[in-house]
């Protein structure tokens, strides 16, 4: 029998003890539930494949042990991604016809979390809490779920993610051979982007005969985390909430920095998005390395498949680069779980269960599958991390592993950061993330056409690298910003 299970079945004992001894509300003599009359809980989330398989393990762990003795039986159901979750909510609010009834439990991102929460339909956590039992998680997880207007907390954290960056190995050190390219050149975002000119040079100059046929070293999956990131690393907070109103902070040159070191090397090629994900560029060989969450790192393909044949490669993590001289802070992402408004019983019943899930042993153990980060400050060490999968026994990809512990060692010193919820911030997100990138794509289209009619590289992408292409693009972002956060 796991470490876990023996745990889970004493929790009911602990709490009592800890209640008597420390006068703690958090678990305690008052609670509404009776295990002669169990209450049922559904929890709505967007798991899939062996995630969705170990949160079912451990919602029927908590079923068996802990949900038994209190009288608590959780149903987990997949809703299939994180865009049909937030449709199934938004119906069963508006109670559209055929619309499921809302679940006592969802998963949610703070800009969804923020509209339900302005709708009147979730719970406040904060008196199922005790101070002790906050203070035992990430400040910053805490501080992202107090999305209501009086600071309340609507968002209880149960798994969280940053950004890493996974390099083909094997394809690297070809390249790194050839011309010296070195890792320490990848800590930076000018130190990619430069790196990514040279790989290009590189392949192209492996075909003499084919002019302009160099190939991109780089991608990233989330164009917004790279804008709400990159403005805080140069000192820009891109979005800055305070007392429920929003103030849009885009300033214009260190917008220029960004726009440079993405906009530029993708419209040259240097940097690539072919696939859904960027891993499924690299599994194609289109790219080389991208940053994308630490959940990606399982997705990571063990073999780059082409037209004819494939080869196995290994990997390498790194933590996601960073803007040369800029403040060392990283993305802060990840859903949470919110409790629907509903009964003192069913509320408090949720609450039981998230908190069991956080436990640090259960998170973990999600996490060694999922990829996601441990919320309580307790789980957020390497030795913790394999202290957990000695005593339960777990088997851990490589991968997935060598991601968490990635991060786990390199975090000391880095702030992690995400801007508050605000109206409209889905919109406003949105225009971070396909404004810019939609332009490069197009605009790489044209520069291949020109390419096509025997212009170099330089005098292809011209008219899209200027300070006036730049210029035009800035005012038009400004324009789609300011359109949506003030609807």
């Amino acid at each position: 029998m796991k470490a876990s299970r023996i745990f889970g079945k004493n929790m009911g004992i602990l709490c009592f003890a800890a209640t008597v001894a420390m006068g703690l509300s958090g678990c305690g003599s008052k609670s509404p539930l009776d295990p002669k009359d169990p209450v049922s809980l559904t929890v709505w989330h967007y798991y899939n494949g062996s995630q969705q398989a170990a949160f079912d393990d451990l919602v029927e762990e908590f079923n068996d042990t802990v949900g038994q003795e209190k009288g608590i039986y959780v149903q987990g159901f997949s809703q299939g991604s994180v865009s049909d979750l937030e449709t199934a909510v938004r119906d069963s609010i508006a109670g559209k016809v055929g619309a499921d009834a809302m679940p006592d439990i969802f998963s949610s991102y703070a800009d969804t979390a923020y509209e339900v929460e302005q709708a009147g339909a979730l719970a406040d956590l904060s008196g199922y809490l005790s101070d002790e039992e906050l203070g035992q998680y990430v400040d910053s997880y805490i501080e992202e779920g107090r999305i209501a207007a009086d600071g309340s907390l609507r968002i209880f954290p149960t798994a969280k993610s940053t950004e890493i960056m996974m390099i083909n190995k094997t394809d690297w050190e070809k390249f790194a051979a050839a011309t010296g390219a070195s890792l320490d050149d990848l800590a930076t975002i000018e130190g990619i982007t430069s790196t990514a000119q040279a790989y290009y040079e590189w392949t192209d100059s492996l075909t003499p005969d084919i002019m302009q046929d160099g190939r991109a070293f780089y991608g990233r999956d989330a164009v917004a985390n790279y804008f709400v990131i990159g403005m805080q690393q140069l000192g820009v907070e891109i979005f800055h909430v305070e007392n429920g109103k929003m103030t849009l902070n885009v300033p214009e040159q260190e917008l220029y920095r960004l726009w440079e070191n993405y906009y530029v090397p993708m419209v040259k090629g240097y940097f690539g998005a072919y696939g859904s994900f960027r891993s499924d560029d690299v599994k194609t060989g289109d790219i080389l390395a991208y940053t994308g969450s630490t959940s990606s790192a399982m997705y990571f393909p063990d073999q780059v498949e082409l037209d004819d044949g494939s080869y196995p490669i290994d990997y390498i993590v790194r933590m996601a680069p960073m803007f040369e001289g800029g403040k060392p802070c990283a993305v802060q992402q990840g859903a949470g779980m919110v409790v629907s408004k509903s009964d003192e019983k069913h509320e408090y019943a949720a609450v039981e269960f998230l908190k069991w899930f956080t436990q640090a042993e259960n998170n973990l153990e999600f996490g060694c599958v999922s990829g996601y980060l441990p919320v309580r400050k307790e789980a957020g060490s390497v030795e913790k991390l394999d202290q957990v999968i000695e005593s339960q026994q777990l088997t851990v990809a490589p991968k997935t592993h060598d991601c968490l512990t990635t991060i786990f060692e390199k975090m000391d010193g880095m702030t992690l950061y995400t801007n508050k919820s605000f109206e409209n911030g889905s919109a406003a997100r949105k225009v971070l993330e396909y404004h810019l990138a939609d332009k490069a794509a197009e605009d790489r289209l044209a520069v291949i056409a020109a390419l096509e009619q025997g212009k170099s590289l330089e005098e292809a992408a011209a008219p899209y690298v200027s300070r006036e292409s730049f210029e035009e693009w800035y005012l038009s972002f400004c324009d789609a910003l300011n359109g949506v956060v003030n609807e």
